[in-house]
């Protein structure tokens, strides 16, 4: 796919489900149990033990109606490793020029983190798709309209923040989509197994977008 068509996936899904586990073990299942909810943009973070191998794995035979990308990316090295195992996208927390230029080198959308308007902007004239509006916890919406009424070329991704209860709240406001992590991949499910109620989560949250 052409960068541009990822990004148009990414803007018609409206969320990108961030995968972040300590045990590598269950990123299948939770993967799974997110996609029976009506999820189909992943974000497997580098925090994730085996990250690399993990994606390769998630896309290997995967069906297109299912996109993976790499999240918490802080260097190149790293950007062009997620993208030579399979990532169709890059995230990352904060701001890294290098990692941009390695994502357009290897023809993935780069999306970088980013918090002040200024910083936002940077990013973008530096070739950002996306911009990862990070962490968001303490901004709410308003944040994303107050940016946009002078900037309305940006493409904003509010991370962090994010619950199946306000996500539609961040799209109306102009975001392009929300990243969202623990309020789908609650912790005491994810402790417990219960995959069955990660579903449901994700259920909720397709359903509160519609």
């Amino acid at each position: 796919m052409h960068p541009t068509d990822i990004v148009a996936r990414i803007e018609r899904e409206r969320v990108v489900a961030v995968i972040r586990l300590a045990d590598p073990e269950k990123l299948r299942a939770v993967f799974d149990a997110l996609a029976a909810g009506g999820v189909r943009v992943f974000e497997v973070t580098m925090t994730v033990p085996g990250a690399i191998e993990l994606i390769a794995q998630l896309t290997r035979g995967l069906s297109q109606e299912l996109m993976v990308g790499a999240g918490t990316v802080t260097d190149a090295d790293a950007a062009r490793r997620a993208i030579d195992a399979g990532a169709r996208f890059v995230v990352g927390p904060v701001f890294r020029r290098d990692v941009i230029d390695a994502c357009h080198e290897r023809g993935v959308p780069a999306m970088p983190g980013c918090f002040t308007p200024t910083e936002i902007l940077d990013a973008w004239e530096a070739g950002a798709d996306i911009v990862k509006v990070f962490p968001s916890t303490s901004l709410g919406p308003a944040f994303i309209k107050d940016v946009r009424a002078p900037l309305p070329q940006l493409k904003l991704m509010p991370t962090g923040g994010v619950s199946i209860e306000n996500a539609a709240d961040w799209l109306r406001a102009g975001a392009v989509a929300v990243g969202i992590g623990s309020a789908l991949v609650d912790a005491l499910a994810l402790k417990a197994g219960d995959f069955p109620a990660i579903t449901q989560r994700a259920q909720r949250l397709m359903a509160s977008l519609q």
